[in-house]
């Protein structure tokens, strides 16, 4: 298996929840911490969305491993962020036995 090429930098965000003053909250995004990352474009579709149309690609994001617990590691329900850009991390895994690197399969939504 290949060394992966950690060229990219993206913004591990998690989400928490804000009260808002009236009883109830809103979810805000907290940076976590910069990874370097190798992205590869997977599937890509068009969906129906209650705006008009919208893309929707898959991407396969490496980073370097991190033990589970460990608050470097990505987790689904997490995000990546590359300026406006926004990864939704769906699952993470390791990449290879030893646990050296994970992949991150990510969505990335626009709205067309």
């Amino acid at each position: 298996m290949s060394v992966p090429r950690l060229n990219v930098p993206l913004e591990l965000e998690g989400s928490a929840r804000q009260d808002d003053g009236m009883g109830g909250y809103r979810v805000v995004w907290q940076r976590i911490g910069r990874l370097w990352a190798e992205m590869k474009a997977q599937a890509g579709q068009e969906r129906g969305a209650e705006v008009g149309p919208e893309s929707v690609v898959s991407w396969r994001i490496t980073v370097r491993g991190a033990r589970a617990g460990d608050p470097r590691r990505p987790a689904a329900g997490q995000r990546l962020r590359m300026g406006s850009r926004l990864f939704a991390i769906e699952a993470v895994a390791e990449r290879d036995a030893s646990g050296l690197w994970l992949t991150c399969f990510a969505r990335e939504e626009e709205q067309a």
